[in-house]
C-alpha cells in the first residue's frame, strides 16, 4: 500500500502562540472582484487553507464573500482557515494601524486575522490616497515615522487579541534585522519574492535562526521573462517526476522550509498548484547546483510601489 504524499498539507508552526500556518497559500491579487470571489472559492474547494489578502488589493470584500460561501456550503470551518492580510503604506502612522486592521477584518468578515503583515517597509503620506504622488508623479513618502514605530503598533494588535501573529513583506535582510532587534513580539512571517532565480538563502538562514517563516511570492515567476517554468533544469525534473514545472517549483519551495503563494483565476490551474508532491533529494540538489540565473521580478523592495498590482507605476 502506497503512503499518501502529504507535502501539500504541510503546516508550519509560527513562533508566536500555537498558530500553524499552511505552507500552501493562495494569493488574492486579482483585479476584478467578481473573479476574485470565484477564484477564492475555487481555491478553498481545491484544498487551499491559507488565503493571502491585502487592503491594497481593494478586493477584501470579495474574498470575505467567498469565505462565507464556503462556510455555508459546509466545506470549511473557520478554525481550518488561515487568513493573512496586510497594512498598506499610507497607514504606517501608529494611530492609523488599528483602524486599518479593523477595516480589513470587517471587509473580510472575520473576527480575527491569523497574520497581519506590513505590506512594505516604506511609509507613504498618510491618508486615504493609496498611491500619493506629487506634481512630478513621484511617490510622497512619510519621513515622520519609522518602521519600528509601526511595528510597535502592530504588536499592540496582538495584545488586544484579534490578531494572532504579525509579519513583514517586501523587506531586505537589513530591514528585517532592524525590526527583530527592536521587537517585543518577533515577526512570525516574512513575505518576499523568492524562487530558484532568487532563492534568498541568506535571508532564509536568518529567518531559520529566529523561528520566522519565509513565505515566497512569485514562486513560479509570475509569468515574466525569463520564464521559470521554461527553465531546462525545471522542465527536465518535471518530466522525470511526472509533474508540471509549476508543481516542481512549488514543491521545491515547501521542501526547502518555506511557505509559498500562488495565484490563478482558472480552477484547473488552481487545483494543479495545490496538487504538489515531494521531490527526490537529487532533484532538490540539482535545482540548487545547476540553476545560476539571478533575477528579481518585482522592484517593490526599492520603492514600496508593488510592481504586480495593475495601475501602479
Amino acid at each position: 500500500m502506497t503512503t499518501p504524499d502529504t507535502l501539500r498539507d504541510t503546516r508550519i508552526r509560527l513562533n508566536h502562540g500555537s498558530v500553524l500556518m499552511p505552507a500552501a497559500g493562495f494569493g488574492t491579487l486579482i483585479p476584478d472582484p467578481v473573479v476574485t470571489k470565484q477564484a477564492t472559492f475555487a481555491a478553498l474547494e481545491a484544498g487551499f487553507r491559507h488565503l493571502d489578502c491585502a487592503e491594497r488589493y481593494r478586493n477584501e470584500e470579495a474574498v470575505g464573500e467567498a469565505i462565507q460561501q464556503a462556510f455555508k456550503a459546509g466545506t470549511l470551518r473557520r478554525q481550518e482557515l488561515f487568513v493573512t492580510t496586510k497594512l498598506w503604506n499610507s497607514n504606517h502612522r501608529p494611530e492609523r494601524v488599528k483602524p486599518a486592521f479593523d477595516g480589513s477584518r470587517r471587509r473580510l468578515k472575520v473576527d480575527h486575522v491569523d497574520c497581519y503583515v506590513i505590506h512594505t517597509p516604506f511609509a507613504f503620506k498618510p491618508g486615504d490616497e493609496q498611491d500619493p504622488r506629487d506634481e512630478q508623479g513621484r511617490v510622497i513618502y512619510d519621513s515622520g515615522i519609522t518602521l519600528v514605530e509601526t511595528w510597535q503598533a502592530m504588536e499592540r494588535l496582538v495584545d488586544e487579541g484579534h490578531c494572532r501573529s504579525i509579519g513583514l513583506s517586501d523587506v531586505t535582510l537589513e530591514k528585517l534585522r532592524e525590526v527583530v532587534a527592536a521587537a517585543r513580539i518577533k515577526p512570525s512571517v516574512v513575505q518576499v519574492e523568492s524562487h530558484p532565480y532568487l532563492p534568498e538563502w541568506e535571508l532564509l538562514e536568518f529567518c531559520g535562526e529566529h523561528g520566522i517563516v519565509l513565505q515566497a511570492f512569485a514562486a513560479v515567476g509570475h509569468g515574466l521573462e525569463p520564464k521559470l517554468i521554461e527553465d531546462p533544469v525545471i522542465t527536465a525534473i518535471a518530466q522525470r517526476v511526472h509533474k508540471t514545472p509549476a508543481q516542481v517549483l512549488l514543491a521545491w519551495a515547501v521542501q526547502r522550509g518555506t511557505a509559498f503563494l500562488t495565484t490563478s483565476t482558472k480552477p484547473p490551474r488552481i487545483q494543479e498548484n495545490f496538487d504538489i508532491s515531494t521531490l527526490p533529494e537529487d532533484a532538490m540538489q540539482e535545482i540548487r547546483d545547476r540553476i545560476t540565473t539571478n533575477v528579481r521580478f518585482n522592484s517593490v523592495v526599492k520603492t514600496g510601489v508593488p510592481g504586480f498590482i495593475p495601475g501602479t507605476r
